[in-house]
């Protein structure tokens, strides 16, 4: 499974109804503790004083990603994304491939 890091932006529409904001983020929630329960999301963090998020999720290649990751969230038609597929560095401290 590759590596991604996402960064999301997310703008609800003007004039959305308060309690569908707060349907979606409910659920976005849920489908989060779902994707990391499974793997895809690896983690999660949002930037000090900033409305959007930065994570490393996981899929066998960027079409999945779209369609059968990121696409199952409730906010994603709200969502602006920039997705930048990662690979291993040498040096990471934290490789787990064991090559070197």
């Amino acid at each position: 499974m590759r590596e991604f890091l996402v960064e999301i932006t997310t703008t609800v529409p003007e004039g959305t109804a308060q309690d569908e904001v707060d349907r979606r983020r409910t659920a976005e929630a849920v489908r989060a503790s779902e994707l990391a329960a499974t793997g895809r999301l690896a983690r999660l963090w949002r930037p000090v004083g900033e409305l959007r998020s930065i994570g490393v999720w996981r899929a066998a290649d960027e079409e999945e990603l779209h369609e059968k990751v990121l696409g199952t969230l409730p906010l994603r038609p709200w969502m602006r994304l920039t997705v930048t597929p990662l690979e291993s560095h040498p040096n990471d401290p934290g490789r787990v491939d064991g090559a070197r």
